[in-house]
């Protein structure tokens, strides 16, 4: 096994620990840990199957592996930022809710007070 490859291994498995420890202090929500445990994973085949890449290029028909790589990250990268861009507004929505709410209750708060007076 080359030096690169064991290097690589180690480095991956410690960025899954690094992962694993940021879930636990809650500092990153699972759902979006889930995919830097899987791009993690994929990093640690590969660094095992040195010929896996060029295997999967053959089987796409793409003429260099590494092209394989960056159209599927970017692929991938699209998907995520889909998905963000979908969280995003459903947040929006609830911030916009919920400064309504706010807004009705303080109203409610004056006039309770004016009444109180």
């Amino acid at each position: 096994m080359a030096r690169i490859q064991i290097i690589v291994i180690i480095v991956n498995f410690l960025f899954l620990v690094f992962i694993s420890r940021l879930i636990i202090k809650g500092k990153l929500r699972e759902e979006y840990a889930i995919v830097w445990i899987v791009f993690t994973i994929l990093l640690i085949i590969f660094s095992f199957w040195r010929d896996g890449l060029d295997v999967l290029a053959k089987e796409f028909g793409v003429y260099d592996p590494p092209n394989l790589v960056f159209t599927g990250f970017i692929f991938l990268i699209l998907i995520y930022l889909l998905h963000l861009s979908v969280v995003n507004s459903k947040l929006q929505k609830s911030i916009t809710k919920l400064v309504q709410e706010i807004a009705l209750l303080k109203q409610e708060k004056q006039d309770s007070e004016k009444n109180a007076e």
